[in-house]
């Protein structure tokens, strides 16, 4: 189930009891986790005390977290650290696990109207920030005439040294396409947007249907969300795929290095910028401006700016308002004196 050096060495660093067992979350309801021993599944809670205390710190388990337990009970005693967590922030601001202890991140996106390379970067921050393996799937390649141009768009915008497959998710040679990326002991997650396609590839992955698949609207490719939970399912070459309902919105749980760190590319080439405080906006000779896609350096900029509006205090972000309010109402009198 993805047992690796690092749940070894912390392992080892417990001294867990003779009545415990090690355990990975592989499902989470309201009322109940499970939880697999490597053995079999176990339907399992968390003690009160721990739920306590996870409340206390704004914590939240997730899918892929690696836990002791008692055997009698089946009561969670202790989360061991993760040495991964992918979390965003919700709407009120709060961090939000989505899952832990990954390897690699399939992001899974549609080249139908799915296709959006600046909701792409936002996946990629996500993984990269946190150390983990991303590679760009894109599916549906039957769905449109673009098919061929928007997978040059894609390879474009990654930077070179990011992998990007096209594949048929129902197809059985997904699996000896992706095989590169499902090394037995490793963690995988699919993530993407409703409808992408990440439920069929994770049925075509394991050679069974574990999954529910729906249809999407034609209008729009938006799909409905078939699956409402995350889940970790093993393969039977040894590899745990987590499959991940679609992500409405994904504000990322970041710092500036971490966003710094996500567009490499960028930083690099900002190196040889005449200015060393080069913005990359209208400055001259700018040698980011001159090599990389303005969509990606559109994402690196407004991570930025997300990034400030966060950290602002209240009168700050009062006095932003203000500003902006300013600059629109003078916009508003020179279209009307124009």
């Amino acid at each position: 189930m993805g047992f690796d050096s690092h749940v070894l060495q912390t392992l080892s660093s417990l001294d867990p009891q003779p009545q415990q067992q090690l355990g990975r979350v592989i499902n989470i309801q309201r009322d109940h986790l499970q939880l697999h021993n490597g053995l079999h599944e176990i339907s399992a809670q968390l003690l009160p005390a721990l739920q306590q205390q996870l409340q206390a710190s704004g914590d939240t388990l997730a899918v892929g977290d690696w836990v002791l337990f008692q055997s009698a009970t089946a009561r969670i005693t202790q989360i061991l650290p993760a040495k991964n967590r992918l979390c965003r922030r919700n709407s009120d601001g709060h961090r939000q696990a989505l899952v832990a202890n990954i390897d690699v991140a399939l992001l899974v996106m549609g080249l139908d109207h799915d296709f959006n390379l600046r909701r792409l970067d936002r996946y990629l921050t996500l993984c990269l920030t946190n150390e983990v393996t991303p590679l760009l799937v894109l599916t549906k390649a039957d769905c449109t005439a673009q098919a061929t141009e928007k997978m040059a768009q894609a390879r474009r915008h990654l930077p070179p040294h990011l992998g990007l497959l096209s594949i048929d998710g129902r197809a059985n040679a997904a699996r000896e396409t992706l095989n590169p990326w499902l090394t037995a002991g490793q963690t995988v997650v699919l993530l993407g947007s409703s409808g992408a396609g990440k439920s069929t590839l994770t049925n075509t992955l394991l050679n069974t249907a574990v999954q529910e698949t729906g249809a999407v609207r034609l209008d729009d490719s938006r799909g409905r969300h078939t699956t409402t939970s995350r889940s970790l399912h093993l393969c039977p070459n040894g590899v745990c795929i987590i499959d991940t309902p679609g992500l409405r919105t994904l504000q990322l749980d970041s710092d500036e290095a971490g966003i710094y760190a996500a567009f490499t590319d960028i930083t690099t080439l900002a190196l040889d910028c005449r200015f060393r405080d080069c913005q990359h906006r209208d400055e001259p000779n700018c040698a980011v401006r001159a090599h990389i896609n303005p969509d990606r350096l559109k994402s690196f900029h407004k991570l930025l700016r997300e990034l400030s509006r966060e950290t602002m205090t209240v009168l700050q972000k009062h006095a932003q308002l203000a500003q902006w309010k300013t600059v629109s109402k003078g916009s508003r009198a020179r279209r009307k004196a124009s």
